[in-house]
């Protein structure tokens, strides 16, 4: 099998061969075809050489999901440097620390971030793109132009020094969510997101006339695959709107240029779905959902308001990120081997994928829940300066998720829970999201987890317990129900007597705390249920 290029150089020829067709847009208004987006990026390029030292690998970035916010990606590719796009959902703190991690000296930013994130001290050197603009002569004009649409790309390639660049390189330093503790910064290299990108793509058959609608975040590994190189290396093109959260713009974006893919995550769809009209997504047949559990009366709603039923995938930050995914039927005639709601699908084509007994590492049959690990070219090359961490969850080149799944004959994948959110209860696992799930369900909430407000109504944790290891505890909402009430018809409902919380051990919170992604903090409401049961009293926390 024939070596991938890498991104950066794919990208080249894409933009040359479609120079005249539309490649990239934002809610702005900003618009790009294939030769526009060269040129811009081949610019930018010189003055971010000029700016930066010659030594210094690793920049960050503060920049919208926006056109602009790809071309300072691209531009640094081209320069043969790895890009850090920073969470800014992080506090300053963390993302000093990030900072601090990754060696990073500067950090690209516009002043839109700058307006939105008054009095930001960051321990880097600000590169305000706006102002580096401003330094563009007449020299990086011509030559950029020249070499857009007319030097033979080997030539210019060989300029750069871009074939020497091995495809093992990091093109990224992704920093996790740091759900469950410290950001670990995933290093993901040239082949990865090469491999990543082209196994996705195949995997959903996208088409020439297909646009992808990009919201997620850069510093997301699925908006950074999916939303940024996926259009950059293919002959898709991308629209953008940079603040997730605005679903009224979104559906602007969505509808003006005629999205047909989208890929989100269940919390941003929810909101799009209360807050848009049919016609907004009119154009949309592939909605794509990772980074969170998918409901069932979600993917229902969005069927009976918009006439398509948005797929479930699954991916990590550390594999590229995508594993699995289910085919929407508008994608391909032969989608029932390649869709299975409640599932997260099948593999890409290019990994291995195994469930493991998480203590033993005894591979297990099929439908035997335990640790789904991965195996293929998009696995990261290791957490940055963390060869412990590195070393935990990578053996003999097999990833270990930390997620409890099934694997059924036919290859569909089906999560169970989080290794960090399964409890060991007087010898049993007992996962903690389908306690939730139970209990959502007798709440009447069916599998959303949200009031009318869209706020998150419950989250199961657990403390230790003398007696039997661990103690399930019950952070929550106002709810319909008294905790002796939900206990009874958990019995009721047939759930394992060691899954069923002690009804002393619900406790109502002022609010569940969330992630910028819209995901549990999970760090967050282990604390906190350590805090409101007593174990460390101590804890920061505002409890009811």
């Amino acid at each position: 099998m024939s070596e991938p290029l890498s991104p950066i150089r794919q990208m080249l020829r894409v933009c040359r061969k479609w120079k005249n067709d539309p490649k990239f847009a934002d809610s702005t208004g900003k618009e790009m075809n294939g030769g526009q987006a060269l040129l811009t990026t081949l610019v930018f390029r010189r003055v971010l050489h000029r700016i930066l030292g010659k030594d210094e690998k690793n920049v960050g970035l503060l920049m919208p999901t926006s056109v602009y916010g790809v071309i300072a990606n691209l531009a640094l590719a081209l320069d043969r440097r790895t890009s850090v796009n920073l969470n800014y959902t992080f506090s300053i703190d963390t993302l000093n620390y990030c900072i601090k991690h990754a060696e990073i000296r500067h950090v690209i930013t516009s002043k839109k971030v700058l307006d939105r994130f008054p009095g930001l001290k960051l321990d880097a050197e600000l590169i305000v793109l706006e102002d580096a603009a401003k330094t563009i002569n007449l020299l990086d004009k011509i030559t950029g132009w020249i070499d857009t649409y007319i030097t033979p790309i080997p030539c210019f390639e060989y300029v750069l020094g871009l074939p020497f660049v091995p495809l093992d390189d990091d093109l990224t330093i992704i920093f996790t969510s740091g759900s469950t503790g410290t950001p670990k910064g995933a290093m993901l290299s040239h082949r990865n997101i090469a491999e990543n990108v082209a196994a996705f793509f195949g995997h959903l058959d996208l088409k020439p006339e297909d646009v992808v609608l990009g919201t997620l975040p850069l510093f997301h590994a699925f908006g950074f695959t999916t939303t940024l190189w996926l259009p950059a290396t293919s002959f898709v093109q991308a629209a953008y709107h940079f603040n997730p959260l605005e679903p009224k713009k979104v559906a602007e974006t969505a509808k003006k240029y005629r999205a047909t893919a989208f890929p989100t995550t269940p919390t941003f769809l929810r909101n799009y779905l209360r807050r848009s009209a049919k016609e907004d997504y009119e154009t949309v047949h592939t909605i794509i959902c990772g980074a969170e559990k998918m409901p069932t009366d979600l993917i229902d709603a969005w069927d009976a308001k918009f006439g398509i039923r948005p797929a479930e995938g699954y991916g990590t930050t550390e594999l590229s990120p995508v594993v699995s995914t289910n085919v929407p039927k508008s994608r391909k005639a032969d989608y029932q081997q390649w869709l299975r709601e409640g599932t997260i699908g099948r593999p890409l084509r290019n990994l291995q994928v195994r469930i493991v007994q998480p203590e033993t590492g005894e591979v297990l049959p099929a439908d035997m829940p335990g640790m789904l690990q991965v195996k293929g070219p998009t696995v990261m090359k290791g957490y940055y300066k963390d060869p412990v961490k590195t070393a935990e969850v990578l053996k003999d080149n097999w990833y270990s998720t930390g997620d409890i799944a099934t694997l059924d004959k036919d290859g569909f994948v089906k999560i169970v829970g989080r290794q960090s959110r399964i409890s060991k209860i007087g010898g049993e696992m007992v996962p903690h999201i389908l306690v939730e799930d139970e209990i959502l369900k007798i709440i009447g909430t069916k599998q959303t987890g949200e009031n009318d407000s869209g706020e998150l109504l419950v989250a199961v944790s657990a403390v230790p317990e003398e007696r039997k290891g661990e103690r399930l505890i019950i952070l929550h909402r106002d709810l319909p129900l008294t905790p002796e009430e939900i206990c009874k018809k958990l019995h009721q409902n047939g759930l394992p007597n060691l899954w069923i919380p002690s009804p002393n051990d619900f406790y109502k919170v002022d609010s569940l705390p969330v992630l910028g992604t819209g995901k549990l903090d999970l760090r967050a409401v282990k604390e906190l249920a350590e805090c409101v049961s007593g174990l460390f009293p101590n804890s920061k926390n505002v409890v009811e």
